[in-house]
């Protein structure tokens, strides 16, 4: 059935506007281990949406959820992904040791498999993220879980080296948080198969919808077996996330905890309309207080300039937007979260993934473009049933634009006129910190500290060791660039000979396609003109001449007494008919009137027959006698064509020279 809303499902769940005893996690049909994991953690009673999907994804069924952010969907789906492949419960000292017993005994059948020599990662429990912090985020909620049972997890996402991802999969890795980017990259590399995933969570649909991520997690969802648990999160069904839950959910139950646009009870709203020239004092006091502090802007840029604006005055300020490398991103937000920053500049997208539960305010320094970006940075704060602040700061040409984004968002707040000393502000922040100079996050978070994923740092090595290390990586360095520089040569020596064979086949081709040029016998075969072979013949044979001569005048005098101009045409007169009468008087001698002005001469040809048979071919061939090519000479610095003269002149007749 389409699933145009979440409420149009008649199997659909509401307890958000309701009163509820808080249900422990074991009356839920939690396995014990898990409990007694999530009661070390001071995690005794479960979330509305906890409690609400928890039977029914316990039993493996498909769940389409919602709830608002910060509700606790990474619990409600982290544990039914690790008890449904955990598949042990104990109760009891004595069950306890059993549990151990059998989980010594799986991992060690894991470590037989992952050393056959065709051993292909399978990972059994598959979570996409959209963004990287939000992958580590549920990897942080996953692992302390899926410890319990033995099962190990692993991240893997697009901006790092892919070696530390690709090990951990050989490792065994039971459980992939991933972004689908990179997860597609590792399996066209045949680094892994998603053949044998049990269970599959897709978390903030809505938001891979807006990133244009649906695509590769459809091709990713084609690829796990058929009957797979699915669990789908999403705020809303919009931009292709109805296809996704119509085409890989099978008959889902739909939970809907709370309102796409609800916000939490314990957050409050305000709206400070300041101007352009109070608006930097006035983020730089309500970045002054003790409490952790979120301010956001649009841009990597005003990001970074905030930040290290803050940090001169005194405010140490970490930053987060897309310009900054993994590692950097896992400092700065294990700074933030670990407290040695109270202030965190970030843009939209790098803080989807910020699950702090101590954040008091955000402070959205430029008012976001759209109502759900509205509400996902208001999200940051007011987590876990704690209170919060949003501040949103508007200046006097921003207003409109303001007003309707929180109308549209359901947002009911007064704006209100402030500076930087105004009251409303100095109760917003409280307690000033301290002023902080020549502050610098290397001393707060020194490089190679704690692992994303609470895995701790390798031990520091002696000096022999290091040593020893180092000749290690020389070596494999070394190996890698011989291997490399052998499959470059190969890679070369293929494209040059597929060059060659592609050079040949195209020339094979235009050969076939290009008129042939016919050799001398054809050429000779070839002079078939019936005009050439009339100039030529009249040439040789100048007694015909008068004939054919008579014959010519006569048809010009037919035609042209049709045109009725032979009477009256002066220049074809008497001088016309004279010079045809002395024409024929030179042919009876064998020889050719050449006319000049003021001058007669005859021209006698006495060049041998090899050299007129020469001249006609040309004739015929190239419409002259030189031939296809032109011969030039320089002289006195000008091209000038080189004249031929193959006649001999005999004598003159009545001219002057």
């Amino acid at each position: 059935m389409p699933y145009t809303d979440f409420e149009n499902n008649a199997d659909t769940t509401m307890n958000g506007g309701e009163e509820t005893r808080p249900m422990a996690f074991g009356e839920l049909g939690v396995p014990g281990p898990i409990v007694r994991e999530l009661a070390r953690d001071d995690k005794k009673t479960a979330f509305p949406i906890q409690a609400d999907t928890l039977p029914d994804s316990l039993s493996g069924r498909d769940i389409l959820g919602r709830g608002r952010t910060g509700s606790g969907k990474t619990l409600a789906f982290s544990i039914p992904l690790v008890a449904r492949l955990g598949e042990y419960d104990s109760l009891g000292e004595l069950a306890m040791e059993e549990f151990r017993r059998e989980i010594k005994r799986r991992k060690q059948e894991k470590l037989e498999e992952r050393r056959a020599d065709d051993f292909l990662p399978h990972p059994r429990g598959l979570v996409l993220a959209p963004t990287r912090e939000l992958a580590n985020q549920i990897n942080d909620v996953i692992a302390p879980l899926a410890h319990v049972y033995g099962i190990s997890t692993t991240t893997v996402y697009g901006g790092v080296n892919q070696n530390r991802q690709v090990r951990d999969l050989r490792q065994g890795a039971d459980i992939v948080v991933a972004c689908p980017g990179r997860l597609e990259d590792l399996l066209r590399q045949k680094h892994l198969t998603l053949s044998s995933v049990e269970v599959v969570v897709i978390d903030e649909a809505d938001e891979m919808a807006d990133m244009g991520f649906l695509p590769p997690v459809k091709r990713l969802l084609e690829q796990v077996r058929p009957d797979a648990q699915h669990m789908l999160f999403s705020a809303t069904l919009d931009h292709g996330v109805d296809t996704v839950v119509e085409e890989f959910l099978k008959d889902p139950k739909v939970h809907s905890v709370d309102e796409a646009n609800a916000e939490p009870d314990l957050m409050t709203h305000h709206v400070f309309e300041t101007t352009r020239a109070d608006k930097h004092e006035l983020v730089r006091t309500l970045a002054s207080g003790v409490g952790q502090r979120i301010l956001f802007t649009r841009t990597k840029f005003q990001t970074k300039k905030l930040a290290k604006n803050l940090t001169q005055n005194g405010i140490p300020a970490a930053e987060l937007h897309g310009n900054l490398n993994q590692n950097q991103r896992d400092r700065n937000l294990d700074a933030f979260e670990s407290g040695d920053v109270h202030v965190m500049v970030a843009t939209d997208v790098a803080a989807r993934g910020i699950d702090v539960s101590g954040v008091e305010l955000v402070v959205q320094v430029e008012p976001p473009e759209d109502p759900k970006a509205f509400l996902h940075r208001s999200g940051r704060t007011a987590r876990a049933g704690r209170a919060g602040d949003v501040v949103t700061i508007v200046l006097p040409e921003q207003r409109r634009q303001t007003r309707r984004m929180l109308r549209e968002a359901g947002i009911t707040v007064k704006p209100v006129e402030v500076t930087h000393e105004s009251p409303e502000v100095l109760e917003l922040v409280g307690e000033r910190a301290p002023i902080v100079n020549d502050w610098n996050l290397d001393k707060s978070q020194p490089v190679g500290g704690k692992r994303r994923g609470g895995k701790p740092e390798t031990p520091r090595l002696s000096k022999e060791e290091r040593e020893a290390r180092a000749r290690q990586l020389e070596q494999e360095r070394n190996a890698r660039k011989k291997d490399r520089r052998r499959r470059r040569a190969a890679e070369r020596l293929e494209a040059a000979e597929q060059a060659k064979r592609d050079m040949e086949r195209q020339a094979r081709s235009e050969q076939s396609s290009k008129p042939r040029k016919p050799n001398r016998a054809e050429r000779r075969a070839g002079l078939s003109d019936r005009e050439a072979e009339r100039r030529d013949y009249l040439f040789e044979h100048p007694e015909e001449r008068r004939h054919s001569g008579g014959n010519r005048r006569k048809d010009y005098r037919q035609e042209a007494g049709k045109r009725g101009d032979w009477r009256n045409d002066t220049r074809r007169g008497a001088d016309a008919r004279s010079r045809r009468r002395d024409d024929d008087r030179a042919g009876s001698n064998g020889g050719k009137r050449i006319h000049r002005r003021n001058e007669n001469r005859i021209i006698v040809d006495e060049r041998g027959e090899a050299a007129k048979r020469h001249e006609r071919r040309m004739q015929a061939k190239y419409g002259n006698a030189e031939g296809s090519q032109q011969r030039h000479t320089k002289h006195f610095g000008k091209q000038s064509k080189t004249r031929r003269a193959p006649f001999r002149m005999q004598g003159t007749r009545s001219g002057r020279r």
